[in-house]
């Protein structure tokens, strides 16, 4: 964030919650004080197609498109569209990757080819990446809606918020992502390992459906209109 603008990439499938997620991050910045623009694409949203949203905040922010080399952070509900949209990425970015495998349409009309290890790809390129299977995680806390607050969970770490608001939904979740989720650990992948991070995360406290009880604005930031 060299520039002082946070810049998040959040991709994925459509009907996977890609612009709920976006929505939930601008609307905490926007809340937090910051100039917040965010811009979205969806194609076929409805019908699996690929969505992509963009995210920035910071001081003063002009334009909502973040361009190739910029994002500070991705965050990939499906594999393969985080390796798609890796360019965009600083060298310095972090990737946070649902390790969920999904096809979509431009894939069964012969217009884009899956590829065989995405998640590989990504971390071939030393990046730093956090994969693991959030959907598995969800099922194993006994709600497959949890999906989201898992990803942006992950990432709350990574944010410029204080604790009280970019964890309100996720609560302890990000404790689960190091280090077991880095690059360097094997992501939990068999039911025993899965069923032993969710006794954790239940002992941490579990997710909080409390409503966001995010600090007020700073008062040295002028709130956006």
């Amino acid at each position: 964030m060299p520039d002082g603008i946070t810049n998040i990439l959040v991709v994925g499938i459509g009907g996977q919650g890609v612009m709920t997620a976006a929505e939930m991050l601008a609307r905490t910045a926007l809340n937090q004080g910051y100039d917040v623009k965010k811009t979205e694409v969806a194609g076929m949203a409805q019908r699996g197609g690929v969505v992509s949203s963009h995210v920035r905040f910071g001081s003063k922010v002009y334009s909502p498109q973040i361009n190739a080399g910029e994002a500070d952070l991705l965050i990939g509900f499906e594999a393969a569209e985080a390796l798609r949209w890796l360019p965009h990425l600083r060298a310095t970015g972090v990737a946070m990757v649902n390790t969920l495998r999904i096809a979509p349409p431009v894939v069964s009309a012969g217009l884009y080819e899956y590829p065989a290890d995405p998640i590989g790809d990504l971390t071939a390129t030393g990046i730093e990446v956090h994969a693991f299977d959030a959907g598995a995680i969800a099922e194993e806390l006994g709600n497959s809606k949890l999906v989201n607050t898992i990803m942006l969970g992950a990432i709350s770490d990574h944010l410029p918020f204080p604790p009280k608001c970019s964890k309100p939904t996720s609560s302890k979740v990000s404790a689960l992502t190091s280090p077991n989720w880095r690059t360097s650990t094997p992501a939990p992948s068999t039911p025993a390992e899965r069923r032993a991070m969710s006794r954790r995360f239940r002992a941490s406290g579990g997710v909080s459906n409390q409503k966001n009880r995010c600090a007020q604005p700073r008062k040295n930031r002028a709130p956006h209109h």
